[in-house]
């Protein structure tokens, strides 16, 4: 099979008019043929019945389960791909419930299967898994899976499928290359999930009973990944400029630049992350599932492989900055990782983190450009972002009580809401109190010489802080607060008056 490969051009092969038009009529959603209900019919799982990879989907969930498993994979992959399967699947138990499943092919395959046809799930992901995903949906005769001896996959599930049916005596859906051996031996082939210049790449070797066409991904689902929408938070490193009233100054503002492409690209490594380790969660939101990982529109090797990369160039630029940006730099993606894998589940401490991170945008901002916060400044965030913080988890609670009926999320159940709105909002009143302590303290005057208008933020604030807590009450908070402000009116007209109160100030 090796040379079929080599030998056949990767490009669209020209195909008589007659070809293609069979090719994309069949495409358009004909169902299977009905009269070869007596013939086997043989689904791969991974890219066929379902948009991601199980195996790299069991490490990750082996991996956040216990992250010291990292240094025993390799010696597992050693003793053969089969054995590495095994020993992930015997450690780990997926929800195979909520995987992203092909819709057209599950539809299908429920309408042969209640006409009686033999279906059968061969799969090069381990036996036990597979055996999971068919007892979830109840399609399937039998299950073939790889063993821990044998990866069931190209020649070796080709040889089974023989073995078990004869030659040309089954149809085989599948989605690789590594499907090719089989579609040779298979009576007709079923592509799913492959770019339409492998229709001529197939039909020499077999004769195509019908194209489930793949989703056309373009760009637009990597840069989702990036969440770049939250890179909004980073322009918190901008604040020690601002408050030094040292905006003018070109150095210092390209300075802050550089630190905010840093913690962007650091943020975004996290996310990616922080998603691959979350798949199962998001999948169960009635949000989050549409993510792109989540919803299978890509795979999960972009994030195990850009998380790194991005990471990298985050310390590569944060190398033109101080010392102490570095450090914090570290700090903030090693507390970042902690929350991703253990602290976002322990109810409290994870806002109290989460808050934490907030200010340290701030902290490192400052040590981009040297100037560094009073204790008033920091202060102040901590309490404002703990509430934004608890104003996050308390909209999570009241949306998906609302649109899935959950009662628990991350740890926080329903009953929490009203305590959880309680400490929010008491923390957001605190912060007003620090700023109008800053206030009366007389330090504002060193540095605002009209320091009488900065009494203006105090009732903005107030509004605002209350403005966002009824906005979640109401199930309307969907996104990132902060976020949420950059795209809601109101909060967007808070603060430009808050910038023109800082304004009039100085």
């Amino acid at each position: 099979m090796g040379w079929i490969l080599r030998k056949l051009p990767r490009g669209r092969i020209a195909m008589s008019p007659g070809t293609q038009e069979s090719l994309f009529s069949l495409r358009e959603g004909e169902p299977l043929d009905p009269s070869g209900t007596d013939i086997p019919l043989a689904v791969d799982l991974d890219g066929t019945l379902v948009h991601t990879d199980l195996l790299i989907e069991s490490f990750l969930a082996l991996i956040k389960r216990n992250p010291l498993y990292v240094f025993a994979v390799p010696f597992w992959f050693l003793k053969g791909k089969a054995h590495l399967k095994r020993q992930i699947s015997q450690r780990v138990s997926l929800d195979v419930g909520v995987l992203p499943y092909q819709k057209e092919l599950l539809e299908d395959l429920r309408e042969q299967h209640h006409r009686g046809r033999r279906i059968v799930l061969a799969t090069g992901t381990d036996e036990q898994i597979g055996r999971q995903v068919a007892d979830s949906l109840g399609l399937f005769d039998q299950v073939w899976g790889s063993d821990g001896t044998t990866n069931l996959s190209g020649q070796q599930k080709r040889d089974r499928l023989i073995k078990e049916f004869g030659e040309k005596r089954f149809d085989y859906a599948g989605n690789s290359r590594k499907d090719i051996p089989v579609w040779t031996s298979a009576r007709k082939a079923i592509l799913v999930n492959v770019p339409e210049n492998w229709f001529g790449l197939i039909t020499p070797l077999a004769e195509v009973e019908r194209v489930f066409p793949s989703r056309k991904k373009g760009i637009k689902p990597y840069v989702e990944s990036l969440r770049l929408p939250q890179w909004l938070k980073n322009f918190l490193v901008f604040v020690p400029l601002v408050m030094g009233q040292r905006f003018f100054e070109l150095d210092l503002i390209a300075r802050a630049t550089v630190a905010f492409l840093a913690f962007g690209l650091c943020a975004s490594s996290v996310y990616l992350m922080n998603d691959l380790m979350d798949l199962s969660a998001d999948r169960h939101h009635p949000r989050k599932k549409e993510r792109p990982f989540a919803a299978g529109r890509i795979s999960p090797l972009f994030g195990l492989f850009g998380s790194p990369c991005l990471l990298a160039l985050s310390f590569l630029l944060s190398r033109q900055l101080s010392p102490d940006f570095l450090w914090m730099l570290a700090i903030y993606f090693f507390l970042n990782l902690a929350y991703s894998f253990y602290f976002k589940q322990v109810v409290l401490l994870d806002v109290i983190l989460l808050a934490g991170l907030y200010t340290m945008r701030i902290m490192a901002g400052s040590a981009s450009v040297v100037i560094w916060p009073s204790s008033w400044l920091l202060a102040f965030s901590t309490f404002i972002f703990l509430s934004l913080a608890l104003v996050k988890r308390y909209a999570e609670l009241v949306i998906m009580s609302a649109e899935s009926g959950k009662v628990r999320v991350r740890g926080y159940q329903i009953i929490d809401k009203e305590l959880l709105a309680a400490l929010g909002g008491g923390s957001g009143y605190v912060a007003v109190l620090v700023l109008a302590l800053y206030i009366s303290s007389g330090k504002a005057e060193i540095l605002y010489s009209r320091h009488q208008f900065i009494w203006l933020l105090c009732p903005l604030l107030l509004y605002w802080i209350s403005y966002v807590w009824l906005i979640a009450h109401r199930g309307a908070m969907h996104d990132d607060p902060l976020v949420f402000t950059l795209k809601d009116r109101a909060s967007r007209i808070t603060l430009i008056l808050a910038g023109v109160v800082l304004a009039l100030a100085m």
